[in-house]
Order: C-alpha cells, then structure tokens, then sequence
C-alpha cells in the first residue's frame, strides 16, 4: 500500500465498486474490502435492478409513485426523482460499458414484477442479480490501474484533519493511510440481529466510524424485516427467498396451508414487505403459529427451476423441493433505511466525507424500501458522490497530515460474549414492531457495553472492531426509539 490516496473507499459492494469505477482515472484509489471481494450484501441480492428501461409500458412517474407509497410518503421526493431518472442510464452503463447480462425474454429484457410494484420493471440475472452484477464490476475494477485493491482488511480507526487518516489492519499488521476524500459504502447492519439475511461481514463498521468522526446519522431505526426468509434457524445467516417468487405468482399460506394475505391488503403477497411482515405477525396471533410457508407448486415445475435456479437449489439442500412442496419461511432482518445521512451528492455533514449504498440515507426509501430500489440506489448515488469527489479535486489540492494511532500497551483481550449479548437484546427490543420496555431495558445495557468498549484497553483487532460497531449500531437505534 502507498501512504497516500487522493479516495479511500471502504466497501466493496456494488456502491464501492462502482464508485471506484466513476472516478477519474487520475486520482490514486483505495479499495478496502474487509473479506474478499465477492463477499457483500450486494452479492447476495437476488431480485435484481428496479429501473424503468420499457418506456411504452411505464414511466418513472409510476416507478416514483410506488416508491412513494412504499415508503409511506416519507421518502425525500428530491432523492426519489433523482433516483427513478437516473437510473435507467446506469442499467444501461452496466449492460453497455461493462457487458453486464441480464435476462432477456424474444429478443428483449425480461422484466419481473415484485411487492410494491404497478408494473413489471424489474431486470434480472436469474434469481442472483446482485452476484452477476459484482462479479462484473469486480473484473472492471481490476483493470483499473489508479484503483488498488485491499482485501481481508478492516478499519480499525479513522481521524479526519485536513483530510482522513486510515488506521488499517491487514493480516497481522496494522498500516496507517491517509486520503484528501474518503467514501464509507460498507453496507448493512444485519448482524445486529440473531437472524439475518446479511453476509458476516454486515456490522455497520462504516456507520460507526462516521458517528465517530462527529457525522449525522439518521433514521437507524428504519429497519427492513423480510417477510421471506427460509425458516431455517440452525444458522444466523438466513437464506432469503426472493419477492421474485411472490413475483412470479407464489402464495403465502399459514400453518394450516392456507392463504391469509387477504385479510389484510388488497394487494394480496405483492404488498411492500413491511405490509407482509406485520400481516404474518398478525396472523401468528390468531393461529398460535409460527409455520408459515411459500407456495409455487401451482407453476410448471421446469419454469421454477429456470428462473429460480440457485434457490431451488438451496433448499433443495435442505430438503424441500419447492416445484412439489411448499418452502417454510419466517420474517427476518434484511436491510437498513437509515444510516449516514447524505446530501443528494452523497456528502455528509463531515467534510469530504461521503457514504453510498446501504450505509448511507439518502432518503430515498423512506420508511420501507421498495423491492430492487436497493441496486439502484448504490448505483445511481455511489455515482454521484464520484462525480462530486472528481469536481472538488481539480479545483484544490491538500496535503493531508497523518494521526497518529497510538498502539496500546498490555492490551487485553476482548472478553466473549458482547456480540451474543447485543444481537439478543436487539432481536427483543425491536423485531418488525418494537416492544418498549424490552427497549428501555437494552438502551441501559447497550449504554454500559459501549462504555465497557470505549474505556477498557482491549486489543484493537477485527474481533473489537466488530463488536464495537455493533454495539454502537444498537446504542443508536435504541435511543432513537426511546
């Protein structure tokens, strides 16, 4: 590693990658990838891109109203707009710039319907966009020759002067680095919960550095419940069962096998995710049960298992055949709202500081997103904040004074156990509806860990990192929602 970036980019998820791909080619590019490259939430979204390609048959203003209406007219309309306009040419770039595949159906781009949606738009990769989309930006990122790549390393710290000090782990040794700008797109906070549809890496270490260094962050407790996650707790990573099966005509049955969506929208299974959630919690109340399944048995057997390949698969592993049986499935935590809160360029209230993708609120979502806005959103404002960044870069040059991390002394190491303890105080206090005095409790508790963290002369490694975020994501949702 060099001692100086102009940009350090932390995450590397579609956001990080695709800003890294926007910036100009003259300035020096740090990508910092706490695992390998291919491991992010990213990589795991399988729905695929919202974006109004088919013109004839809709319009960004529907695909700006239902965002809307998914979001409970909470969204930031500006960011909304920006959104469902600019997107389209990004799906493009992908497909033109950087032969990224998507499906095609007689000659065209097929387009699938998901919750929330009045009309099929959504372009896909079978059932693993989000995989095919990384896979493709990581090759172009690799043939950039001003963007170095730094995989399993982790931020352990960041100071900001003139410009950002990176204090970095990797392997064994910590490095220190400097940058004039830095962006966080370290994506979500998952793992702050017992069951998740996030990858392991989803600790919200970007939004925990950014509160560090005195930035807004806003609206964390704007969690996303999937009502879809496959109902399997042996493992707290849940495989999720993509809106594309309810999409493409799957039925959601109670403990009885039988449909209930009904009774509580008009919309039946295409109702926005926060609508299901609730509608299956409602339900468990009035049967007893938490058996809940998804049904596609109804559809050709060889249509499920072309457009759903890798979820056929996954649970055919675990036993079920989703062409012949229904797939047990179980709300879980799957996706953040709030985060760092960014202007329309990506900036925050630090200076030079800018967060994109899931760590970030733009307010584009509101308070639920809209199935497939999630890609887009890295995109289009990953994007944006490049364009700022190469912009302010040809009109001032800094130098930027490195921080000092001092190393601590007799360092101890962290005791077992902060981890466990955080995520099931979460999971009480705030699982798709919250319980208040589950909350007053945690807040307490979360209080008195993070001060533990911040006191005690723990051995700075991933392992504290980690649990530090962690507890710092809780400290933060908990106190918004007291």
């Amino acid at each position: 590693m060099k001692k100086e970036y102009d940009v350090v980019i932390v995450g590397a998820g579609i956001a990080g990658l695709y800003g890294a791909l926007n910036l100009s080619p003259g300035l020096r590019v740090l990508l910092v990838c706490k695992e390998e490259l291919i491991l992010s939430n990213s990589a795991l979204a399988q729905g695929g891109i919202a974006a109004v390609i088919d013109t004839e048959n809709d319009s960004a203003d529907a695909h700006f109203n239902d965002t809307l209406i998914a979001g409970g007219f909470k969204n930031n309309p500006n960011a909304v707009r920006i959104l469902v306009d600019q997107g389209p040419n990004e799906v493009r770039a992908l497909i033109e710039q950087y032969g990224a595949e998507f499906d095609h159906e007689n000659g065209s781009l097929h387009f699938t319907l998901e919750g929330g949606h009045s009309k099929p738009r959504i372009v896909h990769y079978k059932d693993y966009t989000g995989r095919a989309v990384s896979e493709t930006l990581i090759e172009a990122v690799k043939k950039r020759k001003n963007v170095e790549l730094l995989e399993h390393a982790v931020v352990c710290g960041m100071a900001k002067g003139k410009g950002f000090s990176f204090d970095i782990l990797s392997g064994d040794e910590h490095f220190l680095v400097s940058s004039h700008y830095c962006i966080l797109a370290t994506g979500g906070i998952g793992r702050v919960y017992e069951y998740t549809t996030n990858s392991k890496i989803a600790t919200g270490d970007g939004i925990a550095l950014a509160y560090q260094l005195g930035a807004k962050i806003k609206n964390l407790h704007l969690v996303q419940f999937h009502p879809t996650g496959f109902a399997n707790h042996l493992t707290r990573e849940t495989f999720l069962i993509s809106e594309s099966v309810r999409g493409e005509g799957a039925y959601l049955l109670n403990c009885r096998r039988e449909r209930f969506m009904h009774k509580y929208d008009e919309r039946l299974e295409l109702a926005p995710r926060d609508v299901v959630s609730h509608a299956i919690m409602e339900e468990q109340k009035a049967t007893g049960s938490k058996e809940f399944y998804l049904d596609i048995t109804h559809k050709p057997a060889n249509f499920v298992r072309e457009r759903f390949p890798m979820i056929y698969s996954r649970v055919l592993e675990q036993g079920f055949d989703m062409t012949k049986e229904p797939i047990p499935i179980y709300p879980c935590q799957h996706y953040l709202m709030g985060g760092i809160d960014v202007d329309l360029n990506g900036k925050s209230s630090v200076d030079r500081l800018y967060a994109a993708g899931e760590c970030s609120h733009t307010g584009v979502h509101g308070n639920n997103r809209l199935a497939s806005n999630s890609l887009l959103e890295a995109l289009v404002f990953s994007h944006r904040a490049a364009d700022e960044i190469n912009r302010l870069a040809q009109q001032e040059q800094i130098s930027p004074v490195p921080a000092e991390f001092p190393e601590i002394q007799n360092a101890l190491p962290l005791p077992a156990g902060i981890r466990t303890e955080t995520r099931a105080i979460m999971q009480r206090a705030y699982f798709i509806t919250p319980n208040q005095q589950e909350i007053v409790n945690g807040y307490e508790r979360v209080c008195a860990l993070k001060k533990q963290l911040e006191t005690t002369p723990y051995r700075i490694d991933r392992d504290y990192v980690e649990a530090k975020s962690l507890v710092t994501v809780a400290y933060i949702i908990l106190k918004e929602l007291l």
